[in-house]
């Protein structure tokens, strides 16, 4: 029996808790006992055995790993939350799944996959037999075995847990729109010193009982990080509590040692917390009217690395930071150590939990049937669950085009068709972000959806506040915590699309990181389904960052996921409003993929009708004719661009050149699909050099102004023949609070650099050249002059438009449609709108 004090920080003990109770029988208590050294014995054994894996004969040094790697602190606190939720889920029938934040823990989920028999089921080769077992133990941490964290490989898991901070929020984005669902979510102490973990609590004001699930959180208490304590563990009860009260939470604890007493307090705590949870629910759902209750969450106070020695050599294991990773790490090297491991697992007493390596079947029947088993649950394979997106024909939202000359609102159109894409997917599809919705000109999409606010609500949220507690759009000024929702969200078998400023995504860099690092992982796992992309629409562009200045100004995102897989990631620099549209209907179709869309929300020229927008972002490159000069023959100079105000920068360049020297044969190239760039050896949707060439030619000056720093298309042509002959302009980290010509001059992307940089390099151009480049030197100067008198650009600048008529037939230049670019096996243009 537990008692009702919890003023003790120790982890030792009689267990103390708050909810009193003692709802196992005799035999459920013994059996819950059994499961759980059953559980224990697993995790030693995957921590050091390649050999022996049931203890029939002594422990020698040749049944251990040569290389002894994992963590053993967090396994046993995991393990103990887990079977106590079984036993609710064959109760009450409950729809569960787990959720382990301290990842590095992975050998307490993965002992529940294999004691479920899931593990047999997804790798047949790991049998419930000794063969089997020994197996299991060998593999992991093991060259050509599985890793050390919740990785993909594990059945159950959809957070690898390795990089901190981020299970409540992929907790909460596996429940939203999944309203019999409840994650069980391990926290750890360590893991909640992070930022966006302890931003992640507040996701309660975001949560709907009547249409979403529910997070069930377990802020694991061991005491210990690596080699410090952890902050809330050397807090008094009276502050932790607190603190979750102020976050919104009902706490209740469970602390101590004592393994009868502990199963009695964790069985009772977590009934308790579940009934709220339904109650909670059912409140909301028969009434019709949701409301935020405050949601229970539990408090398991137990030492680090529970049931291990308490004392080794003179020196603390259990309950203290040595317990964290390997607790006895020299067991090759120290025969006593050796003595003492075997004897610890055996005090375990695998011969009474195993016949043959297959757990006995009384304890079997506290296993949970089928799909309930949380390690075989649908929803973290969510390509199971995952239903095709009703995306409304995006062509019926195409912009009337006149090339150069119409100015719109391309991401206010496009806002037009995510609506109807959030209209015709009520329950599994959201949009999310931080904050900047409305900014980035997405507002439209408030007519089919509200933002998700379940906080207090005053008078004046009528007055444009577009708040409901039901709702498609999630905001909060969290960055971490938006993505976590969208990552969880789109992992448990649902779409959606986070938009935000581009300067600021950087502080996800790391996060998309991880989830790349995810979604690769997965495409070598058979048994894993494919789940939608992962969209990311980048907007406050650089080159519109002229009024916020310096700080705001980093494209450097691109840099970041250029880096990942090339079968994972994808960036999308649409130049115009037709092409943001075939661009977004792509990705938001597309799965297993991060996408990366970079456009700015500002009114742009626009440059292509539909049909022509369909083939330019089908093939992702393209020469467009129309900005051309003598199409038909060899071009002097190459003018490319990739980004929307980079390519009206290089057409007004290209404007220039043709009214002061008609007679230089140039070629305009555009590139939405900046992977078009390397070649087709490293990245499935590269060109090959022939193409390439075709396009770029290798042996004529090419101008290429690039949305971003200009290195990397350096980097991503390095091996392009001719590579020496591309002159890349972007962003060099120079700005300030300017206009949006001043900006461009500052970074040379600007249409009298462009235009003069083509000069320099077009010797045979002699006295003609030099005296046009003095007169737009001196443009340049008047243009920069006056923005500096006057605080804007000067009108003809400001409004600039392309003056040289219509274009000739058709965007599709003659040499590409014979090379057939971006053909081959790709779905037809007019069904994608983009390549793969």
């Amino acid at each position: 029996m537990s008692t009702a004090n919890t003023n003790s920080l120790s982890p030792f003990g009689t267990a103390r808790s708050t909810v009193q109770g003692t709802p196992l029988s005799a035999e459920e208590l013994r059996k819950t006992d059994a499961y759980m050294r059953a559980s224990l014995y697993l995790c030693l054994g995957m921590l050091y055995l390649q050999k022996n894996p049931l203890l029939k004969e002594p422990l020698k040094k040749e049944h251990l790993k040569s290389r002894l790697l994992g963590h053993w602190g967090s396994d046993s606190g995991q393990i103990f939350t887990y079977i106590h939720f079984n036993r609710l889920i064959k109760k009450y029938g409950l729809d569960g799944l787990f959720v382990s934040g301290p990842g590095h823990g992975a050998p307490a989920v993965l002992s529940q996959s294999y004691l479920e028999g899931v593990y047999s089921e997804v790798y047949p080769n790991i049998t419930e037999d000794e063969e089997g077992l020994r197996l299991f133990f060998k593999q992991f941490s093991f060259p050509g075995g599985i890793g050390s964290h919740a990785t993909p490989e594990t059945p159950g898991s959809l957070h690898e847990g390795g990089e901190l901070g981020y299970s409540i929020s992929h907790a909460f984005g596996t429940v939203f729109d999944h309203p019999n669902l409840i994650t069980v979510t391990m926290v750890g102490d360590g893991e909640s010193e992070t930022g966006p973990l302890a931003t992640s609590w507040h996701s309660t004001k975001f949560l709907n009982p009547i249409t979403d699930g529910a997070v069930l959180p377990i802020l694991h208490l061991n005491g210990y990080k690596i080699n410090n304590p952890t902050v809330l563990s050397r807090i008094s009860h009276e502050e932790l509590e607190a603190l979750f009260i102020g976050y919104g939470w009902k706490p209740y604890f469970v602390e101590g040692s004592d393994l009868e007493s502990m199963h009695q307090a964790m069985a009772a705590t977590l009934e308790q917390a579940v009934l709220e949870i339904k109650q909670y629910q059912k409140q909301a759902r028969d009434s019709g009217k949701a409301f935020r209750p405050r949601w229970p969450m539990v408090v398991l106070r137990s030492p680090k690395g529970w049931t291990a020695p308490r004392d080794v050599s003179g020196h603390h294991l259990e309950g203290y930071w040595r317990a964290h990773q390997i607790p006895l790490a020299d067991v090759a090297t120290s025969t006593e150590h050796l003595a003492l491991l075997e004897s610890w697992m055996r005090s375990y007493k695998p011969e009474e939990l195993f016949v043959d390596g297959k757990l006995i079947p009384e304890l079997k029947t506290l296993v949970p049937e089928g799909n309930a088993r949380m390690s075989a649950n649908p929803v973290a394979n969510g390509g199971l669950v995952r239903k095709a997106l009703r995306l409304p024909n995006f062509t019926d939202y195409a912009l009337q085009v006149t090339p150069g000359v119409t100015n719109a609102p391309s991401m206010s159109n496009m806002a037009k068709w995510l609506r109807d894409v959030i209209a015709a997917n009520q329950t599994n599809f959201r949009l999310f972000g931080p904050d900047e919705t409305e900014s980035n000109k997405l507002g439209a999409v408030y007519e089919a959806g509200k933002k998700v606010w379940l906080g207090d609500y005053l008078p004046e949220d009528g007055d444009g506040g577009n708040l409901a507690h039901e709702g498609r759009v999630m905001e909060i000024l969290s960055e971490h915590t938006v993505e976590g929702w969208l990552e969880g969200y789109v992992l448990s078998g649902r779409h959606g699309l986070l938009n935000s400023y581009e300067p600021f995504i950087h502080i996800i860099d790391s996060m998309v990181n991880q989830h790349c690092k995810w979604i690769e992982k997965c495409l070598e796992v058979e048994w894993r389904a494919k789940v939608s992309s992962l969209n990311i629409l980048l907007t406050a562009t650089v080159w519109r960052q002229d009024h916020n200045g310096f700080t705001h100004q980093d494209p450097g995102f691109l840099d970041v996921v250029a880096n990942k897989s090339p079968e994972v990631v994808r960036i999308y620099l649409p130049p115009d409003g037709n092409t943001l549209l075939s661009v977004m209907n792509h990705c938001l179709d597309s799965k297993n993929y991060v996408n990366v869309i970079v456009a700015d929300k500002q009114d742009h020229l626009q440059y292509l009708n539909m049909d022509e927008a369909i083939a330019h972002c089908t093939k992702g490159l393209g020469i467009w004719d129309w900005a051309s000069t003598f199409p038909d023959e060899d071009p002097d100079v190459v003018m490319a661009s990739c980004g929307d105000v980079p390519t009206m920068e290089s057409l007004a360049a290209v404007a220039l050149l043709r009214q002061y020297l008609p007679e230089l044969k140039i070629r305009f190239v555009n590139v939405v699909d900046l992977f078009k760039l390397i070649s087709n050896v490293d990245h499935p949707h590269g060109l090959t050099d022939k193409e390439f060439k075709a396009i770029f030619t290798d042996n004529k000056p090419i101008i290429f102004n690039f949305h971003s720093y200009p290195w990397l298309v350096h980097r991503l042509t390095y091996k392009r023949p001719g590579h020496n002959n591309i002159h890349v302009r972007g962003y060099k980290e120079k700005g300030n609070i300017d206009t949006p010509l001043e900006l461009a001059i500052r970074n040379e992307t600007d249409r009298f650099s462009l235009a003069i940089d083509a000069i320099d390099r077009l010797p045979n151009l002699k006295n003609k050249g030099s005296n046009t480049r003095e007169k737009l030197l001196n443009e340049q100067i008047s243009a920069r002059t006056k923005a500096f008198e006057n605080g804007i650009d000067p009108e003809q600048y400001r409004n600039w438009r392309w003056e040289f008529g219509p274009r000739t037939e058709g965007v599709l230049d003659q040499v590409q449609n014979k090379l057939g670019l971006g053909q081959g096996d790709q779905p037809p243009a007019a069904v994608v709108g983009t390549s793969e």
